[in-house]
Parts: C-alpha cells; structure tokens; sequence
C-alpha cells in the first residue's frame, strides 16, 4: 500500500465492512438464504453449471493473456467462483430490498458480497501478490460490477407459464422455487448477458 494514508483507511474500512456482514450472517445463518441447502439447489441446476463451467473456465485461461498485468489464472479463477455463488443471491436480494420485501441486513451482506467478489477479492490478492494496492482498483469497481450483475440476472433467469421470461427472484420463496422450464426457452433472453461477459473478454485482449 506504499505510504499513501488513503489506502490504509480503505483497506481497513472494507475489511471491518467484511467482519460485520460475517458476524450477521453466523449470529443467524438462516436469515440469508445463500447459506442455506435451498440456494445450493438453486445453483446446481444443470444449465446453471455449464454455463458457469464455460465462463469461468474461459475467463481462467485467457486471463494472463489480456492487456491488464493485474490478471493471472488465480484472480480470474476465484473471482470467477464467488460470483457464480454469491451474484444470484445478491442481484436477487438488493432487487427485493428496493422494493421493501427484504431486510436492511440481508441487503447490508449482499453489498458486502458483491464488493468482496467483484473488488475487494482482487485487491487483496493483488496487495498480497505484489505489495501495492492495485492502480486499476477504481476502473475496476464498475467494470467487474457490471459482469456480475449481468451474472447474477443470468443465473436468476426463469420460465413462468402465462407470463414467459422472468427472474425467479421475483417468485415468492425464493431461492427455494424449483425451475420452471428447460434452458431451451431461455436461450434467448440469456444471450445479452452472456455476450457482456464476452464483449467484456474480448476488450481486455485487445491491444
């Protein structure tokens, strides 16, 4: 972190964010469905894992390849793990706390989720790897975001009959609602998010 004040400041304020949602989340696990046997069934839906198989084995192998130094095999490949994990619950939850169907503290840990996945993940293994902060951890905050929100809406995509495409966040008894339709009818509205991932690949190749 060098000698720059600011960092160290930041660093200890997002690890002490990190503490609080933990401590929340163990004084009472049920309260956070990601913790619970009903969330794993909701990822370990066939079409759910190919894709997540797909994305974050490609996104591990082109890593070192792409433009920006601060990316290897290990980052892509963590960050790549707690978003398929934690996006879904934490799209899902901020969605039901705008509209007031979820608590302050769950929606309090699904910010803690998202930013530890998407920044505060890399910037600590890049602190650790080299010894600085990482100069990109600014342009990194909205540009790793918009992939894992798109993953997070991916993952969350559901069939409903009479009503077509919708986000099984929006069923009640969410992440508990069993899918409604085979990946075939959602092959098309899953495209755009998948294509993000992919334009977002192919900016950091390009020279």
């Amino acid at each position: 972190m060098g000698s720059d004040p600011f960092f160290h400041w930041y660093v200890g304020a997002w690890g002490a964010a990190c503490a609080l949602a933990l401590v929340l989340v163990l004084r009472n696990s049920k309260s956070y469905s990601f913790a619970t046997r009903a969330y794993f069934r909701f990822l370990g839906v066939p079409w759910k894992l190919a894709t997540f198989a797909i994305s974050g084995i490609g996104m591990t192998v082109v890593a070192p390849y792409t433009v920006d130094p601060t990316w290897d095999h290990y980052d892509a490949a963590f960050m790549s793990v707690l978003t398929f994990l934690t996006a879904p619950w934490a799209a899902g939850t901020l969605y039901l706390a705008l509209r007031g169907k979820s608590g302050l503290r769950q929606a309090y840990v699904a910010a803690c989720l998202w930013m530890f996945s998407a920044s505060w993940s890399y910037d600590l293994y890049i602190l650790l790897r080299d010894g600085a902060y990482p100069i990109s951890w600014l342009p990194n905050i909205p540009a790793s975001s918009v992939l894992y929100f798109s993953a997070g809406l991916l993952w969350n995509l559901d069939w409903r009959p009479g009503r077509g495409a919708t986000f099984s966040f929006q069923e009640d008894g969410w992440p508990g609602v069993a899918p409604a339709a085979a990946f075939g009818r959602l092959l098309w509205i899953a495209v755009p998010f998948m294509a993000i991932a992919a334009a977002s690949v192919l900016y950091f190749l390009l020279p």
